[in-house]
């Protein structure tokens, strides 16, 4: 089960829901307005990846970054790819450890799409002070 539910703050439902739903796959669990013309909150999932959008200014600023872990970067490529869904960064290894991508919402929120490579040995370190 996942332990954090993330939230990106969007300005234009439509264009969310159309980025989201439409191109990245994802389908929406429940929304929330107070009123038929109010801000939405909505929670959204893929596959076991889950967060929250939200139009509501005092939740969240615009341009943040999230990382979601699959099993398949390069078939999430593909498949965006295929549906013309601008990519940032192709599938590439430059963080160590991590083969990943990068799309931008309409928003300027970031989403990194990520594997941990199996053959990746952490290196750890120690902090004095």
């Amino acid at each position: 089960m996942q332990k954090v539910i993330p939230t990106f703050r969007i300005t234009d439902y439509e264009t969310s829901k159309a980025f989201y739903i439409d191109a990245l796959g994802f389908s929406i669990d429940w929304e929330h307005r107070f009123e038929i013309d109010f801000p939405v909150y909505m929670q959204i999932t893929r596959d076991d990846l889950t967060f929250s959008l939200s139009e509501h200014t005092g939740d969240c600023k615009v341009g943040g970054l999230i990382h979601l872990f699959v099993d398949d970067v390069d078939k999430w490529y593909d498949e965006l790819k295929t549906k013309g869904v601008p990519i940032k960064h192709r599938p590439n290894e430059e963080i160590n450890g991590l083969r990943l991508m990068t799309v931008v919402d309409p928003d300027g929120n970031t989403i990194r799409i990520c594997k941990r490579l199996s053959n990746y040995v952490r290196k750890t370190g120690s902090v004095t002070g």
